[in-house]
């Protein structure tokens, strides 16, 4: 119970230490780990270990990834390609049905692409969507991280849903089947949470002195098939490595699916996109590369998201290794709920501790030696707890969950404004896909 306590604290002291001591989120994720740590017992070596650990790796997995995001971002935005797309899709749309687009995009974009990534990738396109449409950012962000949250964690290839489907040895196809049925149900029910909470928070599209020039005639802009390569062609790459990765080998085992192992990378891939981007100012000089130029600012722009999301990584990574993911995990798996059971298991690790791979792969191990005595030995069965427990790693993102701060600092949000958009919204999201799991098992079963 002290760790469960301790983890309410910490949670409570992040929110009024950057809330209402307007503290740098840091900073205060910085204190919290380690306050944390020591006065949960951990050994003083093991607390700093953590912290570097938890600090390096998830820099390690994403810096370079935000860093390039971010200057591919800046050039869209810059040259124009940013509005030219915005400009095309509201044509198509509607302003009234950016929300909605931004959820179907994460839908989709999620299954092969890890979400964090996604949302850097589309955050420039969705900021010029809100700009243009006149409706808060918040919408459109919280609609597209949610939207990419419901595929991320139920939908393979993404590590997750593939580790418990062998773990649980259920068919992956009858994973990615329902997988894909109850992400779409989670992802309606995320656009319903953006359109009637989330736009009713009103966040602009782009800090004052950041919002690039205006181009009501578009005549500076370039077209729009190079204004979408920078985006789309990353995205089309790491989907193909992720279709090469799979266990058919769809590309063979030669030198298409070695060169896509490695084109595929989300850094790579991301580097690639960056050379297309050069190609879109009307006249590319070399003070646009400068440390005062374009991608000067980028990095700069782009170094406060890395530090505050590596601090919560280090949070997250002290966490886990204080146990308090077990002390949940097998606490919980003593109450006989049914389906809810391994929902309510990944859930409760996920608010525990950040990680939602992390809760998914827990949750498989404490499930497997369950699955024949609650009766879910059944082919179609062992598929559905797969996808709960999926469903359950959604439920709650965070102060500890390194997308959080992905989330709120790409859409310049507070963490206050993060806690009620993308907290509540996993939250509520998660819950339905509970439901939509139970209909199914009823109905299936």
């Amino acid at each position: 119970m002290w760790l469960v306590t301790l983890l309410v604290l910490a949670i409570a002291f992040i929110i009024f230490a950057t809330a209402k001591l307007k503290m740098h989120a840091f900073l205060a994720l910085l204190l919290t780990a380690f306050a944390f740590g020591i006065l949960a017992g951990m050994p003083l070596e093991t607390v700093v270990k953590s912290v570097n650990e938890g600090f390096g790796g998830t820099i390690g997995s994403i810096g370079i990834v935000i860093v390039l995001g971010s200057v591919i971002g800046t050039f869209l935005e810059k040259s124009g390609g940013a509005w030219r797309l915005a400009e095309g899709i509201l044509k198509a749309t509607g302003k009234k049905n950016v929300p909605m687009t931004m959820s179907i995009m994460g839908y989709v974009v999620s299954i092969p692409v890890f979400c964090d990534s996604g949302f850097v990738i589309l955050s420039s396109l969705n900021k010029a969507l809100a700009k243009r449409a006149g409706i808060s950012l918040a919408a459109g962000a919280i609609a597209l991280s949610l939207g990419l949250y419901t595929t991320h964690t139920m939908v393979p290839p993404t590590p997750g849903p593939i580790a418990a489907a062998g773990i649980l040895q259920a068919d992956l196809g009858l994973v990615i089947l329902w997988g894909m049925i109850i992400a779409a149900v989670a992802c309606v029910a995320g656009w319903l949470f953006a359109v009637t909470v989330a736009a009713k928070v009103h966040v602009e599209p782009y800090k004052e002195g950041e919002e690039p020039v205006d181009f009501p005639s578009l005549d500076q802009a370039p077209s729009p098939i190079p204004s979408l390569l920078p985006i789309f062609l990353p995205i089309l790459l790491i989907v193909l490595k992720s279709l090469s990765d799979f266990p058919s080998k769809p590309f063979g085992t030669g030198t298409v699916a070695y060169v896509l192992s490695f084109i595929g990378q989300p850094v790579v891939a991301l580097l690639l996109g960056f050379g297309l981007a050069l190609l879109l100012p009307k006249k590319l000089d070399k003070e646009m590369l400068g440390n005062s130029g374009w991608f000067g600012q980028a990095v700069i722009d782009s170094a406060i998201i890395i530090t505050i999301t590596g601090a919560g990584g280090a949070f997250g990574k002290v966490l886990q290794n204080s146990g308090i993911a077990k002390l949940v995990g097998e606490g919980l798996s003593t109450w006989h709920l049914g389906i809810f059971l391994p929902f309510l298991i990944a859930a409760g690790i996920k608010t525990a501790q950040g990680s939602s791979t992390v809760a998914i792969i827990t949750t498989a191990g404490l499930m497997a030696p369950l699955m024949a005595p609650l009766g879910f030995d059944a082919p179609m069965a062992r598929a559905l707890i797969v996808v709960a427990i999926g469903a359950g790693s959604m439920v709650v993102s965070h102060a500890n969950d390194s997308f959080f701060w992905v989330v709120t600092q790409f859409s310049n949000m507070t963490p206050e404004q993060g806690y009620k958009l993308q907290t509540l919204g996993t939250l509520f999201q998660g819950v339905v896909a509970a439901v939509a799991i139970f209909v199914a098992t009823s109905i299936m079963l």
